[in-house]
């Protein structure tokens, strides 16, 4: 809905532009300079909205703070390692369907140099640690604060998931949700991801 009501908004603004002959030509130039950077606003962000998500090349990098506030990740510090990032919301019911999944996963891996980053977008705290302790969650997770991430790697909605290998790249990603029969990404093919990516 909210890209419906751009083109409006847009309509609007070069309308008004267009009523400005009675006034001082610094107004009308001021209206102009305002019209060309809102439709360079709008060209953007319809460009942003046009690209895919990463899966490949160097992974985004970004810095996340556990939700208990006593752990920090920097992913290009972490080269040399295995990382998931896991993009979640605890309103996300297939987010709910892999988070059982996910824990034994990492409880599997863990040892054998592979990090899960979970990154809870757009949630309410109180909702996120509840999730957590639900699911019996301990791997690290963290806040998305102002989308800051999520933006970084584009991504257009939850679940989705990212490979980073050792060398700091993207092997690939799953846009939905990790689950035995999924469409997107099997539980096999994930650990197969994670066997492929710790082999390199």
């Amino acid at each position: 809905m909210a890209e419906n009501r751009q083109p409006i908004e847009l309509d609007k603004a070069i309308a008004s532009a267009s009523k400005t002959a009675g006034m001082p030509r610094w107004i009308q130039m001021l209206i102009f300079v305002f019209v060309i950077g809102l439709l360079a606003f709008f060209a953007i962000g319809l460009r942003a909205r046009g690209e895919s998500q990463p899966s490949s090349g160097v992974a985004p990098d970004f810095k996340i703070t556990s939700m208990d506030g006593r752990t920090q990740y920097t992913l290009s510090d972490l080269k040399g390692k295995v990382v998931v990032i896991n993009f979640w919301a605890s309103w996300c019911q297939p987010c709910r369907d892999e988070a059982v999944f996910f824990q034994n996963t990492w409880s599997a891996y863990k040892d054998r140099g592979v990090i899960f980053i979970g990154v809870d977008y757009v949630d309410t705290e109180s909702a996120a640690q509840g999730y957590l302790k639900q699911y019996g969650i301990t791997y690290f997770n963290g806040t998305d604060l102002a989308s800051e991430i999520s933006q970084k790697y584009r991504i257009k909605g939850v679940p989705e998931t990212y490979f980073v290998g050792k060398d700091g790249n993207i092997h690939g990603n799953s846009l939905g949700p990790v689950a035995p029969d999924s469409s997107y990404m099997t539980e096999l093919a994930f650990k197969s991801k994670l066997e492929e990516l710790l082999a390199q």
